[in-house]
Formats: C-alpha cells, structure tokens, sequence
C-alpha cells in the first residue's frame, strides 16, 4: 500500500471534482469457483483499491462529496473467519490506515444510504454488484457519468509512486518472457511454457494481470487453448503480463521461433512489426493524439507489406480504406495501470476517447481503444501486430474486397504463417516516451 496521505489526496480530489452528493465505492466480494468457500483467487475492484488502498473483499468506501469526509463500512471477521483465516484486523483499523473515519457495518451502511440524496456509484460488472446496488438503493439506478469521468480523470495519470509499482510488474512481466524463449523447444506444449510463465508470476509474489496468451497459432488475436505441441520453427506468440502485489500490471508481447532463429519469411514480417513498434513509441508526446499514431504504425505496415509484394498501392490510401485491417485488425494499445485494460470497467469510450477523438466505424480500426490526445503521465501499450487468418483471408477474396490494394494471390504461401504481436508499456512524458522495465 502506498501512505496514507496518498489516499486522502486521491479522495479530496475526487470529492472536489463532484462538489455535492454521497460517492459509494463498494469492495469486491469473493467469487466461488464450484461452491461458497472455493473461490477464485481474489481480485480487488480497482477503483475501491485506488482510494481505499486495501486488497479484502467485504468494506465500502463512502465519499462525502461536499465535506470530503470519507467513511470506511464492513464486518469484523468472526470467530470462525479467525480460526479458518487467522487474526485479521478490525475494519475500525483499516479505515485509520488509509486515513478514513470508521462507518460501522453493513447493516449500518444500508441505514446511512436509505437516507442518502444523490449517490454516486460506477458501472457494476459483476452480477452480485448489481444485486447488492439494488438491495441498498431500493430501485435500478443509472452510474454516475459525473463520477466515471472524474475517476478516469484521476486515474488516467499516473504519479511517481504508480510508475514504480508498474515497473515492478513490467520487469517480472520481462523476465516471464526471457524464461520462456530460453526454455521454449521443440516438443513442448503450449501449456508447458503456459505454466512456466504464470508460475514466475506467482513467485514474485502477485498473478498473472490477465490470462496468457501462449501459442503457436498466433493469428488468432486471444488464443487461450494451450493444448498444441510445439515443431521445430514454429512462431510462438507469448502475451503474459504480471501483476504486481500492489495490483499495478504488465502487458508484454513477444514473438519467436521455437528452436532457434527465424526464416527469412519470418525475419521480414516480424522487422516490419519491431518498426512499427518502435516508430510509434517515438512518436508518444502529450497532445498527440493516440489515433493518429495508430494510424502511422497502419501505415508502416502497409507500407512494409506492400514491399514484401502482399499489398499494392499507396499505404496512405490502403490504410484509409481499411484495407490493412486484414492484417492489423486490432488497436495499436490501450491505457494500462491497475487493469490490463485500465479502468475498461467504466466505460471504454469514456475513458479512450472524448469529444474530439470518436471510435472509428472501420473494421480493425473499430477496436482501438484509446484515440484521445495523450497526457504526460499516461501509461499505455504500444502494441502493433501482422497476422495471416485464413477464414478472413478467404471471406474477402470471395467478396472481392480491397482487390485494389491487396494481393490475394501471394497470400497463399502465407496461409501457415500465424501471426506476430510486439508490445511494450510506454509513459508518455514531458520531454518524451519512457519504455517500462
């Protein structure tokens, strides 16, 4: 946890933002993975941890929006919770550490919010969330936009002491991926490394951020299946980031040949990706707007493609017509922090985008989710792909899609190949881009 003037800094701030009304930030609850007492391992609402700081299911934060008084509500463990779990502490002791009033328990809770005005609540993602808003509340209330914004408007920059806790995990994120290309050979599985790599996570004491992505099939964008055993020359795409104990994560891409160096083949579309990545990151500067970097990684791809005889025509005008989207057809990255997605939760065009920067409706483009101006003190992926998906390959040949700007017929040497990926985590700064790790 960081001091506790971190936190009350976070929640004055937060409560000068909305100047009025009740904010309410409830803590996740366990989730049961078969049965009540076999959970998941447990994983804390975000935003509840930005202001509250604690990593325990069960408490609610309150905000006073127009006092700034903030209270902390929850349940002393019992006996029992004692004799399973151990001592914890009293929830009157974790609302002092993070410099909040106690509130009392639940039940209190319920009472204070039955004669609350206006309350202030964030998107609920969780069934039992909902369930409990509408227990508490009495009816199906809309979230707060007012509070959503003001939470990514904190949210979205990160201070000195979150760049560090994301340094950690992009560092335990970096060896994850160097354990696994040195132990990576042929006649492995896909799970095999799959484990190596979450275990390196587990030891350095957090999780995984998000499920890895460990495969040799690596055109399909969130492959999951780790059942393949792996062939001399395979391209493995490794996606696998660590989560920090303190919550802050990784996002790392690597691709490489299982056994030994690349093809040429391989070598060309992988050093058309490295120069994407690398051009992109360059260009990271506050008031540049992330939308128009994508568009410049779209461009070196066309561009690169158009060398290796699998496009045609201007790059400019292949990208603005959405053709590369057969083979980029995902964002260049997204902001990253206390979620892999960070703060996703809440709204994805609420928080990459804004009144100036709207999603584009073009394939491929469509799913970039950061497009507004960048901000010194953003962190974000910068992750450019080439993929080869012979089921869109084929659907847009047969329509004749883009016939102007592709070449169908040397894509058919190609229909083997999988996919590479590349991505670092980027703080945009003052007087340019810092690569974290």
């Amino acid at each position: 946890m960081f001091p506790t003037q971190t936190y009350t800094d976070r929640r004055r701030r937060l409560a000068e933002a909305l100047a009025s009304g009740l904010i309410l930030l409830p803590a996740n609850a366990e989730a049961p993975m078969n049965y009540r007492g076999n959970t998941y391992p447990y994983r804390q609402d975000s935003s509840f941890r930005y202001f509250a700081g604690h990593n325990r299911p069960g408490l609610v934060l309150t905000i006073d929006a127009g006092s700034g008084e903030s209270r902390l509500y929850g349940d002393d463990p019992t006996l029992d919770d004692i004799v399973w779990m151990g001592e914890q502490p009293l929830v009157k002791d974790l609302a002092q550490r993070v410099g909040a009033e106690y509130g009392g328990t639940l039940d209190q809770l319920r009472g204070q919010l039955a004669k609350a005005g206006t309350v202030h609540f964030l998107p609920p993602y969780r069934e039992e969330r909902r369930r409990q808003l509408r227990e508490w509340l009495g009816e199906d209330r809309q979230a707060s936009e007012a509070l959503i914004r003001a939470v990514v408007e904190l949210r979205a920059v990160k201070s000195a002491e979150e760049v560090a806790e994301m340094n950690q995990a992009v560092r335990t994120s970096l060896q994850m991926h160097e354990a696994a290309e040195c132990a990576t050979q042929a006649g492995m599985t896909e799970a095999e490394v799959a484990g190596l790599v979450e275990g390196l996570a587990i030891s350095a004491g957090g999780r995984l951020g998000y499920p890895a992505i460990v495969t040799r099939n690596g055109h399909i964008l969130h492959n999951h299946y780790h059942g393949n055993t792996l062939r001399e020359g395979d391209l493995l795409l490794i996606d696998a980031g660590a989560e920090a104990p303190s919550g802050y994560t990784g996002d790392i891409t690597r691709t490489f040949a299982v056994g030994g160096e690349m093809t040429d083949r391989q070598r060309a579309v992988y050093d058309i990706v490295d120069r994407a990545k690398s051009e992109a990151i360059a260009a990271l500067r506050p008031g540049v707007a992330y939308r128009e970097i994508h568009d410049q990684s779209a461009r070196t791809i066309a561009a690169g493609l158009k060398e290796l005889g699998l496009m045609k025509g201007s790059p400019e005008d292949a990208v603005a017509a959405g053709a590369h989207a057969l083979f980029y057809p995902h964002g260049l990255g997204h902001l990253i922090g206390l979620d892999v997605h960070d703060m996703e939760d809440l709204g994805e065009d609420l928080v990459g985008y804004d009144d100036e920067f709207k999603r584009s409706s073009l394939f491929g483009t469509r799913n970039l989710r950061l497009g507004r101006r960048l901000r010194e003190g953003f962190t974000l992926t910068v992750e450019p792909g080439i993929y080869f998906i012979p089921f869109l390959t084929d659907r847009w040949r047969a329509e004749g899609k883009h016939r102007e700007f592709i070449n169908y017929d040397a894509l058919e040497a190609y229909r083997d190949f999988g996919g590479i990926r590349l991505e670092d985590d980027v703080l945009v700064g003052a007087d340019g881009p810092t690569v974290l790790g």
